[in-house]
């Protein structure tokens, strides 16, 4: 959620939607680094008191703002923004195809930290399906960024890092301290842009996939024939096949494979049975 309470009086904010305000010095950053152009539409997750959704409004096409917490949607909706549309209801569920966004639209947000992680790959499986997206520009836990361009190897590495490199490229843009929010987090925050791939570098993913890297990933420091087990017990064909197939040796961790190996592991389970 963003942005200071309108003069009418300051939103006190919930800890249920893990509320954090962004101060309105830090939103003009935040915006800055966005760099919204007039022929632009953004679906903005969590838009708050409005902090970044005006000075979004003002300098992009159009704006379609999802709030969760009716008040702060009511309050939005009532300033009468002509270039805003807000929406009320929870990101996680809502059909975001269907809201009539164009091609090409890009996302903004300060995802709540206890959902940040969902919501990543809540907009990740609709590019997938509707490749709805450009970019998505968001504000975000550190740990959480660092999980997000964490490569091959790193502590960090795992499902989020693999499903964000198969449908985009992350780059960080600025570090927030604890500071810019009200209530004052107790962490320090990222702004992260993603941009997704065209469908045409964006590899298909195998039947299986999710479930390989899940369980893969449940004891990462082993070796992978020891967590490959499990989906190739239900798929009633040895592990060994699976990863001679692959080319991958048994012994090797999980964290050191990279998306590709993991694809080709996930397919050849697939094709093995």
């Amino acid at each position: 959620m963003t942005g200071r309470a309108p003069a009418t009086g300051r939103h006190r904010a919930r800890r249920r939607f893990g509320q954090h305000f962004l101060e309105p010095r830090w939103a003009e950053r935040v915006v800055d680094a966005i760099a919204p152009q007039p022929d632009q539409t953004f679906l903005e997750i969590g838009p708050g008191t409005g902090a970044i959704t005006r000075p979004l409004a003002q300098r992009a096409g159009a704006v379609v703002a999802v709030e969760i917490d009716r008040d702060l949607a009511a309050r939005l909706r009532d300033e009468a923004i002509p270039t805003l549309r807000v929406v009320e209801g929870d990101v996680l569920s809502l059909d975001l195809a269907g809201l009539g966004l164009p091609g090409g639209t890009r996302v903004a947000g300060n995802l709540p930290y206890n959902i940040s992680s969902p919501v990543l790959f809540r907009l990740l499986d609709v590019q997938r399906q509707h490749d709805l997206f450009a970019d998505a520009t968001l504000m975000l836990q550190r740990e959480v960024a660092d999980r997000i361009v964490a490569r091959p190897g790193g502590r960090d590495y795992g499902p989020l890092a693999i499903h964000v490199a198969l449908a985009a490229e992350p780059v960080r843009l600025m570090t927030l301290p604890p500071g810019a929010f009200r209530p004052v987090p107790e962490v320090t925050s990222t702004l992260l842009r993603l941009t997704f791939l065209p469908p045409e570098r964006r590899p298909d993913l195998p039947p299986g996939f999710d479930e390989v890297v899940r369980a893969l990933f449940s004891s990462r420091r082993k070796m992978v024939a020891n967590g490959l087990r499990g989906p190739a017990a239900r798929a009633g064909v040895p592990v060994a096949d699976v990863l001679a197939r692959a080319g991958i040796p048994p012994t090797v961790r999980p964290e050191t494979l990279t998306p590709g190996q993991l694809l080709t592991l996930a397919a050849s389970l697939h094709r093995t049975a």
